[in-house]
């Protein structure tokens, strides 16, 4: 079992930065992709961005190419999103999750590919 904690989240200006952290535990924190997603009210969960074990791989979101950055660190165990020139419909309850079934090279943009979750943090844009 997996244990996986956001952070970071908060109200922000447009054009303003964030960075949002995931911590895990429980499990060996070992060949697992991971990854973030978003979710608006009212809209279907939406991908932004994972990344494989290593690192190595990495997918984006098109709304969001350029613009933030995933990144990880396995001796913390944690995942970061950074991200810069905010919208306002950047604003969503932001999701980490994570996967041991993809493959250390696989960095899935599939929400159905990943098997535990975090609760949520809330990021809000104001224009």
């Amino acid at each position: 079992q997996v244990q996986l904690v956001e952070s970071g989240g908060g109200l922000v200006q447009a054009g303003g930065s964030l960075r949002l952290s995931c911590a895990a535990s429980g499990r060996t924190f070992s060949g697992n992709a991971m990854g973030w997603f978003r979710q608006a009210p009212g809209k279907e969960r939406e991908f932004v961005t994972a990344i494989s074990w290593s690192g190595g791989v990495t997918n984006y979101g098109d709304s969001v190419k350029g613009r933030f950055t995933i990144s990880r660190d396995n001796a913390k165990k944690t995942l970061y999103l950074q991200m810069n020139s905010l919208k306002p419909e950047d604003t969503a309850v932001y999701y980490c999750a994570t996967t041991y079934s993809s493959g250390i090279y696989s960095a899935p943009v599939r929400s159905d590919a990943y098997d535990y979750w975090g609760q949520g943090t809330q990021v809000t844009v104001s224009s």
